[in-house]
C-alpha cells in the first residue's frame, strides 16, 4: 500500500473543536472508528488516514459554523462527497473534521428555459439527471461513477462525455462557498457569461477543498437529444484506433463520447457483463442529434475507421443495446477486478495532446509488459485521456514497487508528451510528486494563493501542492 505522509497534529484543538461541534450537532457528529475510516478511504490504494470526527451539515450555514469552529483552533477541514476520487483527496493526514455533504442533497432550482439548475453538493449526477428527465434536459459530466456534484466540481470531474460537452469547469457558472474563515461568497451571479473581476468559480473549481468548502452550485444544462446512436467497431493495433479517433475529430463529427478499450479491458468487460465483444483494441461511440444526423455521423465515422483497418463496425439506434454497452464500459473497474480476483485495481489516469496518444498508449502498454504488470486500459480518447488499471496483489511488496514505479513513469512520459500527469483524477496526494514538474514555477503561485485564502492551511492539507 502507497504510504501517505502524515502532518504534525493539533491535538488540543482537535479535542476542543469536536467538543464545540458536538454541542452544535449532537447525533450529527461522529467519532465511530468505522465511519471515520469510510471518511478516510476511496477507491485508491493509498493509506487509510481517517479523520478525528465526521460531521453531517445540512444547510450552507451550518458548514460556515463548522469551519468557524476549526478556524478558531486551527483543526483541518476535509470535504467529502461520496467517497468516488482516486488519489486520496478525502484522507486527513493532521487528522481534523470530516465534512460530509451528502444530507445538503437538494435540487434547489431548474430554470428550464435558460438552460441552468442550481443545487446542493450533495446531490448526485444520477439523481440529478432523473430529476431534469421529465423536462427533457441533462447534465452531461458522466465520470462513470455516481460521484456527487460538489465533489466533481472540487476535482474537475470529466468523463465519457467531454468530446462533446466540455469538463466541469465548462459547466459551472457559479458558485457559493465557505471560505478558510468561515465566511460565505458567491463567485458569480446566474447570467451564462461575465466580465466582472477575477474568475473566482474557476479557481475554485478544480480546488479539491483546499481554498473553499462548496456549498452551492450553478451548473449549464444541455437538452436531451431528439435521438442517440452508438457504434463499436475493432482494430487490429491502438495506432490503427487512435488514427481512426484523430481523423474524426479532425472531419469535424460532432461525436459525444469515444472510448478505447484494450484487448484485455475486452476480456473483462465480455466476462463481466456477459458480452461477446471480439477481444481487441475497441472503439465504442456514440451520437447526438436528430433522427437524420446521427445515422449520418456513424456511417461517417464507420467509412473513416474502415480506412484505419477497422473490422466489425456495427451502429444501432437501440436504446437497450446502446445502453448496455455503455452500462458494460461503466462496470469496467469491476470488471477488472476479476481478471485477478484478490488483487487491488490501482487506476491512474494521464492526458496528452490526441496527436501523441497512440504513441502514449503503445509506450504504456510496452512497459507494463516490461515490468510483468496486468494492465487494463481505458480511455477517453477523443479528449486525449487514458486509464491504466495495474491489477496489485498487495501482499507482494516487489509487485507493489514495480507499479508504484510504473505510475510514476506514465505520468512523467505524458509529461514529456505536453501532457499532464492526470487529466480528470486531480492530484489529491497521490499526484503531488508530479506538479511541479508539469508547471514548475507556477506552483508557487498556487503556494501564495493557497496562503492568502487559507493562511493556517486548515482546508484539507496535505494535498494538491507539493509538501
Amino acid at each position: 500500500m502507497a504510504q501517505a505522509s502524515p502532518l504534525p497534529r493539533n491535538e488540543t484543538g482537535i479535542a476542543t473543536a469536536i467538543g464545540s461541534l458536538k454541542q452544535q450537532f449532537g447525533d450529527r457528529l461522529q467519532t465511530g472508528q468505522a465511519i471515520r475510516e469510510q471518511h478516510g478511504h476511496t477507491t485508491t490504494w493509498i493509506e487509510n488516514q481517517p479523520p478525528d470526527a465526521v460531521v453531517f451539515p445540512q444547510t450552507t450555514e451550518e458548514v460556515a459554523d463548522i469551519v468557524k469552529i476549526c478556524a478558531a483552533h486551527k483543526v483541518p477541514v476535509i470535504p467529502f462527497g461520496v467517497g468516488t476520487s482516486l488519489e486520496g483527496h478525502v484522507n486527513a493526514p493532521a487528522g481534523g473534521i470530516s465534512v460530509d455533504m451528502g444530507q445538503m442533497n437538494q435540487i434547489l432550482a431548474v430554470h428550464a428555459e435558460d438552460l441552468t439548475c442550481t443545487v446542493q453538493p450533495g446531490v448526485t449526477r444520477e439523481q440529478l439527471n432523473t430529476h431534469l428527465r421529465d423536462q427533457g434536459l441533462f447534465f452531461p459530466i458522466d465520470p462513470g461513477a455516481n460521484a456527487s456534484i460538489g465533489g466533481m466540481t472540487a476535482t474537475r470531474a470529466s468523463g465519457t462525455n467531454a468530446v462533446r460537452y466540455g469538463t466541469m469547469k465548462d459547466n459551472v457558472i457559479a458558485l457559493q462557498a465557505v471560505m478558510a474563515d468561515g465566511e460565505i461568497i458567491k463567485t458569480a451571479q446566474r447570467a451564462k457569461k461575465s466580465s466582472a473581476g477575477y474568475d473566482l468559480t474557476r479557481l475554485l473549481v478544480g480546488s479539491e477543498g483546499t481554498l473553499g468548502l462548496i456549498t452551492c452550485i450553478t451548473l449549464r444544462l444541455h437538452g436531451i437529444p431528439e435521438a442517440m446512436s452508438a457504434a463499436r467497431c475493432s482494430f487490429q493495433s491502438v495506432e490503427g484506433a487512435c488514427q481512426a479517433v484523430m481523423a474524426t475529430i479532425q472531419y469535424g463529427i460532432p461525436v459525444a463520447r469515444i472510448e478505447l478499450l484494450n484487448a484485455l479491458s475486452v476480456k473483462a468487460v465480455n466476462a463481466y457483463s456477459k458480452l461477446d465483444l471480439p477481444e481487441t483494441t475497441l472503439l465504442l461511440l456514440e451520437f447526438h442529434g436528430s433522427q437524420a444526423s446521427v445515422a449520418e455521423q456513424a456511417e461517417l465515422f464507420g467509412q473513416i475507421a474502415g480506412d484505419f483497418g477497422s473490422t466489425g463496425f456495427e451502429w444501432t439506434a437501440s436504446t437497450e443495446e446502446r445502453n448496455r454497452l455503455w452500462q458494460a464500459r461503466h462496470d469496467f473497474y469491476w470488471a477488472a477486478l476479476q481478471l485477478r480476483p484478490g488483487a487491488k485495481a490501482l487506476a491512474t489516469d494521464v492526458c496528452v495532446p490526441i496527436s501523441r496518444l497512440a504513441e502514449c498508449v503503445a509506450a504504456a502498454t510496452a512497459k507494463a509488459e516490461e515490468l510483468g504488470l496486468q494492465a487494463p486500459l481505458v480511455g477517453h480518447v477523443g479528449d486525449g485521456n487514458m486509464h491504466m488499471s495495474p491489477l496489485v496483489d498487495m501482499a507482494d511488496a516487489d509487485e507493489v514497487a514495480r507499479t508504484e514505479d510504473y505510475v510514476g513513469w506514465l505520468a512523467e512520459l505524458a509529461i514529456s508528451m505536453d501532457g499532464t500527469c492526470t487529466g480528470e483524477h486531480g492530484i489529491g496526494q497521490g499526484k503531488r510528486p508530479y506538479l511541479t514538474k508539469e508547471l514548475g514555477g507556477a506552483t508557487r503561485y498556487m503556494a501564495a494563493i493557497k496562503a492568502a485564502l487559507d493562511p493556517d492551511n486548515i482546508l484539507n492539507p496535505g494535498k494538491i501542492l507539493p509538501g
